[in-house]
This record gives structure tokens, sequence and C-alpha cells, in this order.
């Protein structure tokens, strides 16, 4: 026989102080956790949507990220004439790109930052087909122009539709802004490749990637396998979403572990808070206890009884810390990517599992701290007590 979940709840309320410190503690425990997971989540969501799962990127074989990859233009050429490669009439839609580091002041504190800047030709928008202009326009060939993400607008100083920016040996005009739909290239800034190439110095008609819209999300491997076999090239193909993912596993995973971390570390001041909640109510609690085993309540049924009014303190500790951390969804912040060294603008994101998540986590810290004085009030001896009333 279980002992009224309403015994449970009046218990707790006539020991409403502590509860709540408990609460608190658990609350402020979830939401750290919580928000933590949104941070990594955020980073990874905003490089993983940077990939089309149409698109294939190119580079030198063995390369991990663009920046140590470079493409002639003879191996260009060869992706271009690649029958599952798909095309606009007779245009490949295959966008060759130049990549470089810029320094940037940042707008909130001034201090240099770096930037990413991408070399592309007027194909890339087509290849990259969640990429639209929302002010002024494109770049035009072999001018030195460039169009900034809404992102970068954000982060740095002095770009804005209109005004010029110091890139390398030369001035861009910034003469439009694009978004990408949240996703890496919203942090960048776009120029002209050929243009670029001889602003920083580097040989005219390299590359350092090479990114194809196929005409099949199915043809990728016929793709990968024809460039790898092709005698002519030593590039390798790769899921553009699968590069973009890989790039994000560094950061992601310090994010997560500093994270979970500081979340252990909370987490035991907020079992400790339980059990001493828990603990109390089992002192106060004693000659009640006494009477409940007296007229027939099992020591399982105390045990259960304790765990459930521990669990529920819990639940509503994590129910506030979910409530708490909601608003910091679709919050931007920044931070460097490891792989590009250069500011990443990314988002907060909390979605239903990381809430799931926070709630088992609060869950689990009930359980801790319940169980141990649960066990507890069931080996209290009951003679004792009733003979003490």
């Amino acid at each position: 026989m279980a002992i009224p979940v309403v015994y449970n709840v009046r218990s707790a309320k006539e020991r409403w102080m502590s509860s709540v410190v408990a609460v608190i503690g658990i609350a402020g425990t979830v939401g750290v956790f919580v928000a933590m997971l949104a941070l990594a989540r955020g980073f990874q969501a905003t490089l993983v949507s940077s990939g089309l799962p149409e698109n294939a990127i190119v580079q030198r074989a063995g390369s991990t990220t663009e920046m140590g990859s470079f493409v002639t233009i003879d191996e260009v050429r060869i992706v271009e004439d690649d029958p599952r490669v798909a095309r606009d009439g007779a245009t490949a839609l295959v966008s060759p790109e130049v990549v470089v580091i810029a320094n940037i002041p940042m707008r909130a504190t001034g201090t240099d930052a770096n930037v990413q800047v991408r070399g592309v030709t007027p194909r890339v928008l087509q290849v990259r087909h969640n990429v639209k202009i929302i002010e002024g326009r494109f770049i035009r060939p072999g001018v030195a122009e460039a169009v900034i993400g809404k992102g970068a607008h954000d982060a740095y100083a002095g770009l804005e539709v209109g005004e010029m920016v110091a890139l390398g040996a030369g001035n861009w005009e910034i003469v439009g802004m694009f978004d990408s739909d949240g996703s890496a290239f919203d942090s960048e800034v776009w120029a002209d490749a050929s243009v670029l190439n001889g602003n920083f110095d580097r040989p005219p008609n390299m590359y350092q990637s090479v990114t194809a819209r196929l005409t099949s999300v199915d043809d990728f491997d016929d793709f990968k396998t024809a460039l790898r076999d092709d005698p002519r090239t030593t590039v390798e193909a790769q899921r553009e979403q699968e590069y973009y993912a890989s790039q994000s596993q560094i950061v992601t995973t310090l994010i997560t572990v500093l994270g979970s971390l500081v979340a252990i570390v909370m987490a035991l001041g907020a079992v400790f808070g339980a059990l001493n909640t828990m603990y109390s109510a089992v002192s106060e609690r004693s000659r009640e206890i006494a009477v409940l085993r007296a007229i027939g309540f099992g020591g399982g049924a105390i045990v259960l009884s304790f765990v459930v009014e521990s669990l529920l303190i819990a639940f509503v500790g994590g129910v506030v810390g979910c409530l708490a951390v909601l608003p910091v969804n679709g919050l931007t912040t920044g931070t460097m990517n490891w792989q590009t060294f250069s500011h990443l603008a990314f988002a907060f994101r909390i979605t239903p599992g990381l809430l799931m998540a926070g709630m088992v986590f609060a869950l689990l810290m009930g359980l801790l701290g319940g169980l141990p004085p649960a066990i507890r009030a069931a080996r209290a001896n009951v003679a004792h007590t009733l003979r003490a009333l």
C-alpha cells in the first residue's frame, strides 16, 4: 500500500522555506546546464546549416580545412566538366573560392578580431541558394567590391553598405549585405576571388576549395570516386554538410565538456541542498513516520513516499530552471572558430530535447538527494519513537 502523493505535497508546503532553497539550487543548475548545451548546439547548427545536401566541397586530398588546401584552375575545370554537376544552360554550377583572414575592429570592444574573407565568383549565389542579398547589390567581377554577411555587419565596426574597408593591400567598397539564414557565411565578407588573390599576393588562378552543386544528392558517391580516380587531380570531395559538421567538433566538444563540468559542480551543491531538506523532513516527521508504520505502511512505502517528495521538489526546480533559460533562445553571441581562427557569430539554440535533458538532470538530482533520507526514514525504530509520544 502506497502513501498518497497529496501527503507529500502538503509536507513540502509545510516546510516551504527549505523546499524553496532546494528548488532554487536545482533551478540554477538546470538553467546553466541547458544554457551551455544550447550554446554548443547553436554553434554546431550555425556551421552545419552552411552546407546544402546537394552540394559537394572539393579540396586538396588530406586537407581538413579550406585554409590548408589549394586547388588549381585545371582541377576546377575538371570539376566543371563532370557530368554529375548541375548546370544553368551551359554554365556549370561550380564556385571556386579563396579564403583569407583579415583584421577588423569589433563593434563592442574596438579590438581587432579575425574576419574570414571569401573570394568568390558570380556563380556562388546559384551554388549556395541559401544566400540572399538583402541590401544593395552583389559584387561585379574584377572590381574591388565586397558584400558583407549580416552577422559580420553586426559584429565588426566599419562594415556598412556604401563605406570603404581595408582588406589586404587594397581598399574595397561595400556594395551590399547578404543573409544566409543564420549560417557561418553570415560572419564573412565576400569579394571577387581574382582581385582578392592579387591584394593578398597569392598566385593567380589558384583557389583553396571548389563547391559544386550536383544534379542529385545520390550522385555524390560517383562524383567523389571520379575525382579520386582521375590521375590529373589530387583532390578529394566531401559532402558540404559533413564538412561543416566536422568544422564544429572542436568548439562544440569544448563547450559541452566545460558546461557539463560546471553543471556537475553546481549539481553537487543542489544535491546537498536536497539532502538537507529531506533529512530535515525525516527529523521533523519521525513521529508521523512511526504512526504510518504502525497503521500498516511498510518500509518500501516510506522510502517511495520520501523519494516522490524529493522528486516533486526537483520537478518544480527543473521547470523553473527551464523557464528561466528560455529568454536566451535566439540570443546572438560569438566566439573563435578554432578550425579557421576567425570570429563566428551564432545564436543560442534551445530545443525540446535540451529542455527534456534539463528535466531529466533535475529529477536525477532529486533522486540522489531524496533516496538516502528515505532509507533512513524507513529504518527508524518504530517502537522507540512511539514510546516517546
